[in-house]
């Protein structure tokens, strides 16, 4: 049996886990655990804006260009990537869809789940995708869910990781994440998404202002972090 630790990321499109949580997914990788994302639909009506400029464009062209992208930002992020091709705007998964990510819990038996903000009133996708990751990790406790007595599986932490515009998605986040010693590989990854040029510097700014936050909250000095919000109590036996 693997005693390799790993982390879980249930993004709606391909820039959500890149901008969001990339960090993360490469510290972590970096450390050894095994990064697995699971991305609903490939953005391809409305999170692929440059990709539409091109004359001629259709769907299945931007739908080709999304999953290159998010191949590649995710090998360069250290992860392995299942696409569920659910389509956008509006998202729409199966039950299927449903029992494949149940399964994917029970396989990679994550150690933290990373998913989005539970409200947004720009975009239906996210929270969509969130109460999705939420119920498969309910459903893959259930022991009479496809029952095996061999089987071991605990709950993970699922942690949200932060909307584009928090104020109005009712986001308070509770845990920064210092994310230095890979913000390079971050940034690289961002310049792979060539269908959503216009957010790279934007996110950039959001990794500064957050590592700003970070410094001042620990007395550390820390120049990038990325913010995410815990659902469940984190129990300990002492407090400092």
């Amino acid at each position: 049996m693997s005693t390799q630790k790993s982390g879980l990321v249930v993004s709606a499109h391909p820039g959500d886990f890149v901008w969001r949580a990339g960090g993360a997914i490469a510290l972590h990788a970096k450390r050894g655990y095994r990064m697995k994302i699971v991305c609903f639909a490939y953005g391809e009506r409305g999170e692929s804006q440059w990709a539409w400029k091109k004359a001629g464009v259709d769907i299945k062209d931007v739908k080709a260009q999304r999953h290159e992208e998010s191949e590649r930002a995710a090998k360069l992020l250290g992860a392995e990537i299942e696409f569920f091709d659910a389509g956008d705007y509006p998202l729409r998964t199966t039950d299927a869809m449903l029992d494949r990510l149940v399964d994917i819990y029970r396989e990679v038996k994550p150690s933290f789940v990373l998913t989005h903000a539970l409200e947004d009133p720009y975009n239906f996708d996210h929270p969509h995708a969130a109460h999705v990751a939420q119920e498969a990790r309910i459903i893959a406790q259930a022991a009479g869910h496809k029952p095996d007595p061999s089987r071991r599986y605990l709950a993970p932490p699922v942690f949200l990781f932060e909307p584009h515009q928090p104020e109005q998605c009712n986001y308070k986040p509770n845990l920064l994440l210092k994310i230095d010693e890979v913000w390079e590989t971050k940034r690289q990854a961002f310049e792979i998404l060539a269908a959503q040029k216009h957010l790279w510097e934007y996110y950039t700014r959001v990794a500064l202002n957050r590592g700003m936050q970070g410094s001042r909250n620990s007395g550390k000095p820390m120049t990038y972090a990325e913010a995410y919000q815990r659902i469940f109590p984190d129990v300990v036996e002492e407090l400092a």
